[in-house]
């Protein structure tokens, strides 16, 4: 399985940071990405700069026989076509997609690392992952999405909100 986490917190020409994560959803599901489940949406303080405005970030659950590499691809250009501008790192920006595990794919290289090597810290990564598919396990550390949220600091257990508001898939 294919997981995917989705975040922006910035408005941009489109709308809403929502709306922004929705047509980053439909244009995967446009490039025929399998989606099989999505995450409620949840909110946190941004890091590490808490003044800038929060980001609101979602997982995705996929199954797909894409090469890894497609779908990176694929991801950079919605990324551009959303108006994400390559700027310094932990700046706001309007969308982030991120690849966090790759069936179980350990792979480091220039461009992409995987899995995403921060995943096991973040707790808006493993949020969304306990939401949707509780049993995953973390590639290397070999540990399920409970048990990292466990490892998180009390504070950052605290600071995510999950907001009742859903994404819509559109299955043709």
């Amino acid at each position: 399985m294919i997981h995917l986490n989705i975040g922006s917190n910035l408005n941009s020409i489109h709308g809403s940071r929502f709306d922004n994560i929705s047509i980053a959803i439909k244009l995967l599901n446009e490039a025929k990405l399998k989606i099989e489940k999505i995450s409620h949406f949840y909110e946190t303080p941004s890091y590490p700069n808490q003044k800038l405005p929060k980001f609101l970030n979602i997982g995705i659950l996929a199954n797909d026989n894409f090469e890894v590499s497609k779908l990176h691809k694929i991801i950079n250009l919605i990324q551009k076509k959303i108006g994400r501008i390559k700027t310094n790192k932990n700046n706001p920006r309007v969308i982030d997609i991120d690849i966090v595990d790759f069936n179980g794919l350990i792979k480091d290289s220039n461009n992409l690392i995987l899995p995403h090597p921060r995943a096991h810290l973040r707790n808006f990564v493993l949020y969304p992952i306990l939401e949707i598919d509780p049993k995953w396990s973390h590639p290397i550390i070999k540990k399920n999405a409970q048990f990292l949220i466990n490892n998180l600091s009390q504070k950052s257990r605290i600071e995510i909100t999950r907001l009742y508001k859903n994404v819509k898939i559109n299955h043709d």
